[in-house]
């Protein structure tokens, strides 16, 4: 089986790191790449979309992507313990008219002992904005590691 460090159980360097690299892998919107963070049974609630498995993650994730144009994440770590892992999180996107969305959302995550993601559960709402209100502009720099991300 493969292994995907950091593993469980987590502390806080491994938990903010596993954050960190979620992150780092939604933001390629390589839906193959980060697929192969999860268990190939894996259990999503994704809003009122349930999927099992790595193949239904990866065509799910194609999907929202070809929706979500210049679609930028930034996740971060509300909570850890033992195998498991609490995310808050907040991304942005344009629609194929030109308007733009910020999603904000909360994240559950349970980790198998080779750290891939077995369950997440997400819980996720759309606003819109304008582009002058926009402020996730692609991956996040390398200074900005860590930073709290602001509630408006």
């Amino acid at each position: 089986m493969t292994s995907r460090p950091p593993l469980p159980p987590f502390d806080r360097e491994s938990a903010l790191k596993k954050v960190q690299a979620a992150e780092d892998a939604w933001n390629t919107r390589d839906p193959e790449h980060v697929a192969l963070a999860y268990t190939e049974d894996t259990v999503w609630r994704n809003r009122d979309t349930f999927l099992t498995g790595r193949a239904e993650v990866t065509a799910f994730l194609r999907e929202k992507w070809s929706r979500e144009l210049d679609y930028a994440l930034r996740k971060e770590l509300w909570s850890f313990q033992d195998d498991r892992i609490a995310v808050r999180f907040q991304y942005e996107f344009h629609d194929a008219a030109g308007q733009w969305w910020r999603g904000y959302g909360n994240e559950l995550w349970e980790f198998t002992g080779e750290g891939l993601m077995r369950r997440r559960e997400a819980s996720i709402n759309d606003v819109r904005i304008s582009e002058a209100e926009r402020r996730i502009f692609g991956p996040r720099p390398a200074e900005e590691a860590g930073s709290l991300i602001p509630v408006r």
